[in-house]
């Protein structure tokens, strides 16, 4: 569809003559509505209902953003929970079912001066039209009707615990013939991801907030388990063919964050921090943190708060791990972290006696480096050129992971050059090809060939004829055993450099694999038509 008939389209609905509401402001900081349809109904969602709209929206005299009309299906998200922008959770709370509304969005509600690049500049205002067709109140938190929460005592905040976390609760079972079954004895901690006895239990407490009271109707099959190791003390015994009703409160949670996504690095929340910035690559930070060994020796131990321990992010001047985790924090942020020093940095060698280190950790401030918005032309030439060569360093020592951010940073300074001069657009253009081209060998090195072929696809997009590129894609084809597509790359290589050992020797190994493969698919069919002419009854039974 094109954007500006869209945009024009929407534009005119504020305007049609069905349109009686005036436009009206909804709080205090600038977020304005006007009704297109009035709702159905009295009622307005609450915060944790799971809505499910209809809508289409652009940037103010701009480009089309979305649509869910032009796809034809209803987006759902859950109300106040920070899915979406703080505009769109404080309109839709507004809204009645069947309403249909224009808002207006300042930046402060959107993306704020940080914009959403390359779609959303910096301090941009938001115009959407919101349809709300309809939400959930008591919500079948399985799916199958086997659990079915109401809301007793709304909770605090917006965050609900995520499968990683440890939660504090209190909650008491009951039968459907009025039995106490079970009954906590005060608090109870255990992290959701645990296989908890009572599996209603663990699914319901993901969709709270602090200090939430709710009643789970649940079916037998969610309720407790006998055959798990953990003893639970039912009154009156275990009841696997009752359902049974549920008060449950979330007094606490603690927040365990997988900061490299592979258990290696844990961070668990012990007070929360300010506002929603966090360092990035090449923030100065001020810390105090003390590292303790397994068996809780100290390690280290750095920074007071008359005297903070400053460093700069991703520059090797402390434990990686670490350095990826105080990446995930907020000022005034306090955690616990775990490195498990086990393959935890690129090629470094473990203390085989120490499996992990454990640190406690306190971000008393941190600056970040300046944002490439807010350089002119030359300073970010000179940005992606130093980056670049820290990726060089990086590279040459075996860091793989560290080399592929500096390249991936460096790109970034020189990714939209449309206000350079035709001198500095053909340099970014060298520094974009590099980068790229070097981060694709990071991504080598590193086993995510999706993403090398993806950067090696951008550079021949502005080069065709990059010898490395194809080389590059090439390898990762081969590694993802897509051998047509290796096979072509290294062929339309060898074209341009017919001399070169390197693209000779991975096109013989290209041919290698695909006549092991042909030999493979050879001797499957053979089977197969061997089976197939087998007499009828002759297989045994």
């Amino acid at each position: 569809m094109n954007s500006s008939s869209s945009i024009s389209r929407l534009e005119n609905e504020a305007k049609t003559p069905n349109t009686t509401m005036v436009e009206r402001e909804i709080g205090n900081e600038g977020l304005r509505k006007q009704i297109l349809r009035k709702g159905t109904s009295w009622q307005t969602p609450s915060p944790g209902d799971e809505v499910e709209v209809h809508f289409s929206g652009h940037i103010e005299g701009g480009e089309l953003l979305d649509s869910s009309r032009d796809k034809g299906v209803p987006f759902t998200f859950k109300l106040g929970q920070r899915e979406v922008i703080k505009g769109w959770d404080e309109g839709v709370a507004t809204m009645k079912k069947g309403e249909r509304a224009i808002f207006k969005i300042p930046p402060n509600l959107a993306y704020e001066e940080t914009g959403s690049p390359p779609l959303i500049a910096p301090n941009s205002t938001l115009i959407f039209d919101i349809e709300l067709l309809s939400w959930r109140t008591i919500r079948d938190i399985s799916g199958d009707g086997g659990i079915l929460k109401k809301i007793l005592k709304e909770g605090e905040g917006w965050a609900t615990p995520r499968e990683t976390d440890e939660v504090s609760v209190k909650y008491e079972a009951w039968s459907n013939n009025g039995t106490l079954v079970y009954k906590t004895n005060g608090i109870l901690h255990f992290h959701v991801s645990d296989d908890h006895q009572c599996p209603a239990v663990s699914k319901a407490v993901k969709t709270m907030r602090k200090g939430e009271k709710a009643e789970l109707a649940v079916k037998f099959s969610y309720g407790f388990n006998p055959n798990k190791n953990r003893v639970v003390d039912l009154k009156g015994g275990v009841l696997t063919d009752s359902n049974l009703k549920i008060l449950l409160e979330l007094v606490s949670w603690k927040s365990i964050i997988d900061v490299t996504g592979d258990n290696k690095v844990l961070k668990k929340i012990t007070k929360v921090g300010e506002g929603v910035d966090r360092p990035n690559e090449g923030s100065l930070v001020k810390v105090i943190y003390t590292g303790k060994l397994e068996d809780g020796t100290i390690s280290e131990g750095r920074g007071s708060y008359e005297e903070p321990f400053e460093f700069i992010t991703l520059e090797e001047q402390i434990n990686e791990g670490l350095d990826r985790a105080i990446m995930t924090m907020k000022k005034g942020e306090e955690a616990l972290v775990t490195v498990n020093e086990k393959n935890t940095c690129d090629n470094e060698q473990k203390d085989p006696e120490n499996t992990s280190l454990n640190y406690e950790v306190k971000l008393i401030d941190f600056t970040k480096e300046k944002p490439f918005w807010k350089m002119d032309t030359n300073e970010k030439i000179e940005a992606c050129e130093r980056k670049k060569h820290d990726g060089n360093l990086l590279f040459k020592a075996g860091k793989f992971w560290r080399a592929s951010k500096k390249y991936e940073k460096a790109a970034n300074f020189v990714e939209f050059d449309h206000s350079f001069t035709d001198e500095e657009k053909c340099i970014a253009k060298g520094l974009r090809i590099s980068c790229n081209l070097n981060n694709a060998a990071c991504k080598l090195k590193l086993g995510e060939y999706h993403e090398a072929t993806r950067l090696c696809s951008k550079v021949l997009e502005v080069d065709p004829l990059n010898v490395k590129a194809l080389f590059r894609r090439s390898q990762a084809y081969l590694s993802l055993s897509e051998l047509e597509k290796a096979e072509v790359d290294i062929k339309r290589a060898l074209t341009l450099d017919p001399s070169n050992r390197e693209l000779k020797l991975e096109y013989k190994e290209i041919k290698d694999k695909q006549k092991e493969y042909g030999k493979y698919q050879a001797d499957m069919y053979s089977g197969m038509i061997s089976r197939m002419r087998e007499p009828a009854g002759s297989s045994m039974d």
